[in-house]
């Protein structure tokens, strides 16, 4: 899954982070467009990896921002 959500990210042009947790879920942090964040949230949804099996999405802590943190999407450890 993490690789796809890389490579989604990075085409819809956001930056930040994703990675596995222990439990098998996965977790990360989104910056860019509003309209591309929501574009990649309907991916997480709905879609995600070929061998993903989404059972739900959440998104919490959603706010504006005028700067972005990251300067990439990339894959945590």
């Amino acid at each position: 899954m993490l690789a796809y959500t890389q490579k989604r990210g990075q085409e819809l042009g956001l930056k930040g982070w994703c990675m596995n947790t222990p439990d098998g879920t996965v977790i990360g942090h989104l910056e860019g467009e509003k309209a591309q964040v929501e574009e990649m949230k309907q991916w997480l949804r709905h879609t995600g990896s070929p061998q993903s099996r989404i059972d739900k999405a959440e998104f919490r802590n959603e706010k504006e921002i005028t700067q972005l943190s990251f300067s990439n999407f990339q894959i945590r450890k």
